[in-house]
């Protein structure tokens, strides 16, 4: 009887970190819940490690959590990685079919993705994932599997995603103390667009945009596959400390007042209908009017997506995205935010949250662990090679989903 196939994956937030643990079920890539971890974040902001004692001391609670519920000792998992350091760009690559008679295998697009990422980079800075967008064999462009086809020239359009050197290897740092190997680093845009775009999005062309604590990830898929990602330095974390300097509250009042009676649209607020919510000194109690909680988080949202506006026009894609914006994370369930995202993009909007969860997924089914549970199916589409603990992350080639449709069927 074969061994039950096991993957915990883990996010690491700026307000909260995740630990699922997953067991494959006998339908291939899916998988049921089998435990579930979570703890406050501590030493992180904004994406990235400030504080490697605290930052590993909730990792190890949250794991601590996923152990118990599912009665499992838990030696490695996938870990989610943001952040402002993340970047990306599109390479090509090259190479000789080397059996032309026998048409191109695993080993000749191995060979041309190694050739795409031989990009110039400053030594600060690891590659994270080089994932094929189109192949060409010699004339026949647009290519998405050229196995088996036969040619002498093999060329590859390749998304390359990079982050800094020291970001990469203290979240490493934190995960190993925690006394987890990290068998592999997944960018969270890459997990959560896993989680929740359709098929049909991923081709038509979308915007994946997960609105995290700290971060808002994009990622940008056309011709159903990844053509751009970016880390935007803004978060949910952003409209309350808008709200506790604009009203002059402390950070936890308006972090209340923003997820109990936050709206993005303060059109049809009554103007005279008071909060009263904890104040700062000998102010116990003080007076906050709903409509000008509304008119604060309409601005950040309006400037949140005039910023998602002008990082898709900077990446050339704009007129390419008929599925509009796809909106998840924990940021995406303050109530208003979807209209906002119309009026400021003009593209079609859906807020989005995971679906067709197994096992101990009481609480999962919401944006806020899109991330989580990616990760959980990155995991478990089929590898053809793993990479090696993050030790030679430059051949650490995640290309899951578009693998597993790469092999035969039993393979």
């Amino acid at each position: 009887m074969a061994e039950p196939r096991i993957i915990t994956a883990v996010d690491v937030g700026s307000s909260k970190v995740i630990s699922l643990v997953g067991e494959a079920t006998a339908a291939p890539g899916e998988f049921s819940v089998i435990g579930v971890g979570m703890a406050p974040a501590r030493g992180m902001k904004r994406g990235q490690i400030i504080n490697v004692a605290e930052a590993t001391a909730a990792i190890r609670e949250s794991l601590d959590g996923a152990e118990r519920s599912s009665a499992l000792k838990i030696n490695s998992a996938i870990v989610g990685i943001s952040g402002s350091h993340i970047s990306s760009q599109n390479s090509h690559g090259a190479v000789a079919i080397s059996r032309g008679e026998q048409g191109v295998n695993l080993n000749d697009i191995n060979h041309s993705l190694e050739s795409a990422q031989a990009i110039s980079a400053p030594n600060n800075r690891e590659i994270i994932h080089v994932i094929p967008r189109h192949f060409k064999v010699d004339e026949q462009d647009g290519v998405r599997n050229p196995i088996g086809m036969l040619g002498f020239r093999l060329e590859v359009q390749a998304h390359i995603v990079t982050g800094s050197t020291t970001s990469i290897q203290n979240l490493i740092k934190c995960a190993n103390a925690a006394q987890i190997d990290v068998s592999e680093l997944v960018l969270t845009a890459l997990a959560s667009a896993e989680a929740v775009l359709t098929p049909t999005e991923r081709e038509m062309g979308v915007v994946l945009v997960d609105i995290g604590s700290g971060t808002t990830d994009i990622a940008i898929f056309i011709d159903g596959a990844v053509w751009h990602t970016c880390v935007l330095d803004v978060g949910g974390a952003h409209f309350t400390s808008d709200l506790a300097l604009c009203l002059r509250l402390p950070l936890e009042t308006a972090e209340q007042i923003k997820l109990a009676n936050g709206h993005c649209n303060p059109n049809g607020l009554p103007l005279d209908n008071p909060l009263i919510v904890a104040g700062f000194g000998d102010e116990e109690r003080v007076s906050v009017h709903r409509h000008e909680v509304a008119e604060i988080l309409h601005a950040r949202a309006e400037e949140l997506f005039g910023m998602i506006v002008q990082e898709v026009k900077r990446s050339g894609y704009d007129g390419l995205l008929p599925a509009g914006l796809v909106i998840t994370g924990g940021g995406a369930l303050l109530p208003g935010l979807r209209d906002v995202a119309r009026d400021v993009t003009n593209l079609p909007v859906r807020i989005a949250q995971p679906t067709g969860l197994q096992g101990l997924v009481d609480t999962l089914h919401s944006p806020a662990y899109s991330t989580v549970i990616g990760l959980l199916r990155w995991g478990m589409h089929d590898i053809v090679a793993r990479p090696s603990k993050r030790r030679r992350p430059t051949l650490n080639l995640n290309m899951k989903a578009w693998w597993g449709n790469l092999l035969p069927k039993g393979e």
